[in-house]
């Protein structure tokens, strides 16, 4: 469900730490999010360090190896698209919320294509990771829907596992410049297709 705390995040070692040690590390995880986007997981450790404002030697003492990096990298986007579909839910209308979550779920998208090489090596020694962050995921945009259909505002007979496959297709379009642009349009292109035929209800 949206906001659980992934199994295996380093929570107890990150309360252990120096505050000026955590703050480098979450800085790093940051910014390598940024550079695995861009780049693609070969992107610079140095330029992930020096954009980050540390040494190279504090990022290994951090991230011992660059998969390593990637793994906490991915389970902090992750977790951050679990716990956007609650903050959503409570502070926008069910649909917009719905909406805005599909956006994040790009950029989500955006970040794992940047780590894929490295992805599907986790893959083959970590398969539990997967299995549990397809969990999360579906759980997070089961309850955003879940709640617009309630309030009327999209159609109840759309699974979120046939959304969810319709999201992820963005990953397999080609990677060029107008990329984002083309998602924001078929993600409105869902949004329609899900209110297609609902009269929208009374405002909460």
């Amino acid at each position: 469900m949206a906001g659980k705390a992934i199994a295996g995040s380093e929570t107890k070692p990150e309360r252990r730490m120096r505050a000026d040690a955590l703050r480098n590390r979450d800085r790093l995880i940051a910014v390598a999010a940024e550079v695995f986007a861009d780049q693609g997981v070969e992107g610079s450790l140095e330029e992930v360090a020096r954009c980050a404002g540390v040494g190279i030697g504090t990022l290994y003492r951090h991230f011992p190896t660059r998969e390593h990096l990637v793994e906490v990298v991915y389970r902090r986007e992750l977790q951050n698209l679990a716990t956007a579909a609650s903050d959503l839910a409570a502070t926008h209308p069910a649909d917009q919320a719905l909406e805005e979550w599909m956006h994040r779920f790009v950029n989500y998208i955006a970040a794992k294509r940047g780590m894929a090489q490295s992805l599907r090596i986790l893959l083959n020694c970590n398969s539990e990771l997967f299995a549990e962050s397809a969990g999360i995921i579906s759980g997070a945009l089961r309850q955003l829907m879940d709640n617009a259909a309630a309030k009327g505002m999209i159609r109840s007979d759309v699974e979120s596992t046939d959304l969810l496959h319709a999201l992820s297709s963005i990953y397999s379009m080609p990677d060029s410049p107008e990329w984002r642009e083309r998602s924001r349009r078929l993600i409105r292109l869902l949004m329609d297709g899900l209110k297609w035929g609902v009269k929208m209800g009374p405002a909460d």
